[in-house]
């Protein structure tokens, strides 16, 4: 992978992940604050369609870092040589590189409650049956 592909990549996920934070966040999925039973057919339905964009918008984030983590670990893609005038910044940096980890540490869980929450069984109770 060529050294321009590699940051063009990191761009991509950086951007995803905003995406993916916004699309996941439930106080701006349709129907918000309505109990499902009170809700139309078309606020589900929407609010199903929004849940399942948001999924995919994280599972897309996943594969991108997964390609990121790939070209990392075979030596494919390098990052820049760090600039000397920049460690004036690197305090900044670092506490950014800090929160950047925490919230993708947050998509993550979020993708995982997304992903594999429920069980069949769990489906069922929810349904009415035994």
């Amino acid at each position: 992978m060529r050294q321009d592909q590699f940051e063009r990549l990191q761009l991509l996920s950086e951007k995803l992940l905003d995406v993916f934070l916004e699309e996941g966040d439930p106080s701006g999925w349709p129907g918000h604050g309505v109990k499902v039973a009170a809700m139309d057919v078309q606020t589900r339905g929407d609010r199903y369609w929004t849940k399942k964009n948001a999924a995919a918008t994280g599972v897309l984030f996943a594969k991108v870092e997964s390609m990121i983590g790939y070209t990392r670990d075979k030596g494919l893609g390098t990052t820049p040589a760090p600039d000397p005038e920049a460690d004036a910044d690197a305090a900044g940096e670092s506490q950014l590189d800090a929160e950047i980890a925490s919230a993708e540490r947050e998509a993550a869980k979020l993708m995982k409650q997304l992903q594999g929450g429920a069980t069949k069984a769990d489906l069922k109770r929810v349904h009415g049956k035994a």
